[in-house]
C-alpha cells in the first residue's frame, strides 16, 4: 500500500499518537449494552504473495494453492482482489472450500472499483446486484464489506453516498473510508459523515497511515471497529503504534466493543505477517485471548530470531 507513505526523514517528525475518543465514539459505547466476548479478526489484504514463500509458505507452495496457506496461518483476509473485479459464485465457491479448513476464517470483500471509483455510487444498482450474488457465495465466511471511496470524492458527493447506503441489503454489514481531506478537516461535514453512518448502522474504517494522521479518525459510528494499519518495514515506531493501538482497542472493549477486524498492510508487503503477529500475540495477552499465530518456517526449526 502506498496510501500515506513518508520517506525515513519525514517519518521522524511524524507524531503516532492516538487521538482521544470522539464524542460519537463514546455515545456510541454508552448505547451498547456490553458484550464480554469480544469477536477479534486479525490478519492482511493479499494471499498471493511470493515474498512470503520460506516465511509463511513453504517454499515451493504453488500459486494457486497460496489461499490454502494463508488460511493456516491468518483467519481473516481484506480481500482486496474484489476490487479489481467483479467475481461469480463459481470463483468464490472454490475460494471459500480452500478457506473452510480453519473453521473461523472470514472473507472481508472490498466493494468492486466499478461501483467506487468508475460510476462513483451513481447508477451503480446494476454491478452492486452483481457483486453481492458473488460474495454471498461465501456463506457463513463472509465477514463485513467494506466500501472505499476515492482520494477525489469529495463532501459534496455526501447526498449520493447516503443514498447508496440506504439501498443496500442490512444483512451483512458494510464498512466505509473516505479519504479526502475536506470530510476531516471540516468539522461540520466530519459530523455530517459520522452523524450519517450513524444513524445507517454502517460502520467508518480507520485507516492509520503515517502521512494522513487525518485518516485516524477514531470515530465509530457502530461499536465495531475496522482499522487498516499501514506499517513501515517493521521500523521501530511500527510496534509501538501497534502497542498504543492495542491498549485503545482494550479501552473500546471495556466500554463495548462488540468486533475488531484489524488488517495489517506494509508498504513493503513482505513484512506484513511479522508485524501482524506482533498485533495477535499483544491482543491475546491484553484481551485474554486465544487467536492463531501465523507459523514462521524458520521460527518452527528454532531458526527464527
Amino acid at each position: 500500500m502506498e496510501f500515506g507513505r513518508v520517506t525515513n526523514e519525514q517519518l521522524a517528525q511524524v507524531d503516532f499518537t492516538l487521538p482521544p475518543d470522539p464524542k460519537l465514539t463514546i455515545e456510541t459505547f454508552k448505547a451498547t449494552p456490553h458484550k464480554k466476548q469480544l469477536e477479534v479478526h486479525v490478519g492482511c489484504a493479499k494471499w498471493g504473495r511470493k515474498e512470503w514463500l520460506g516465511k509463511i509458505y513453504p517454499e515451493k507452495t504453488k500459486e494457486a494453492n497460496f489461499l490454502d496457506e494463508y488460511a493456516k496461518h491468518f483467519d481473516c483476509i481484506e480481500l482486496n482482489a474484489t476490487f479489481y473485479q467483479v467475481y461469480g459464485p463459481s470463483t468464490i465457491e472454490k475460494w471459500k472450500v480452500k478457506a473452510e479448513q480453519n473453521p473461523n476464517f472470514k472473507f472481508c470483500p472490498k466493494f468492486s472499483q466499478n461501483i467506487s471509483h468508475i460510476k462513483r455510487l451513481k447508477n451503480a444498482q446494476e454491478v452492486t446486484t452483481q457483486f453481492y450474488e458473488g460474495i454471498m457465495a461465501f456463506g457463513d465466511l463472509l465477514g463485513p464489506l467494506f466500501l472505499q471511496l476515492g482520494d477525489n470524492y469529495t463532501p459534496k458527493s455526501l447526498p449520493e453516498l447516503e443514498a447508496y447506503l440506504e439501498d443496500l441489503p442490512h444483512d451483512v454489514p458494510v464498512f466505509v473510508e473516505v479519504r479526502h481531506k475536506d470530510w476531516f478537516a471540516v468539522p461540520s461535514v466530519r459530523d455530517e459523515l459520522f452523524g450519517m453512518l450513524h444513524k445507517l448502522n454502517i460502520g467508518a474504517v480507520i485507516t492509520d497511515a503515517s502521512g494522513r494522521r487525518d485518516c485516524v479518525h477514531m470515530e465509530l459510528p457502530t461499536p465495531h471497529a475496522f482499522i487498516r494499519f499501514v506499517g513501515n518495514s517493521l521500523h521501530p515506531t511500527d510496534y509501538s503504534r501497534i502497542d498504543e493501538w492495542v491498549q485503545r482497542i482494550k479501552q473500546w472493549h471495556e466500554q463495548g466493543l462488540q468486533s475488531l477486524w484489524f488488517f495489517m498492510h506494509q508498504h513493503d508487503e513482505r513484512y506484513s505477517p511479522e508485524l501482524a503477529d506482533h498485533v495477535i500475540e499483544k491482543l491475546n495477552k491484553e484481551l485474554g485471548l486465544n487467536i492463531m499465530r501465523p507459523h514462521f518456517i524458520d521460527r518452527d526449526k528454532g531458526l527464527f530470531d
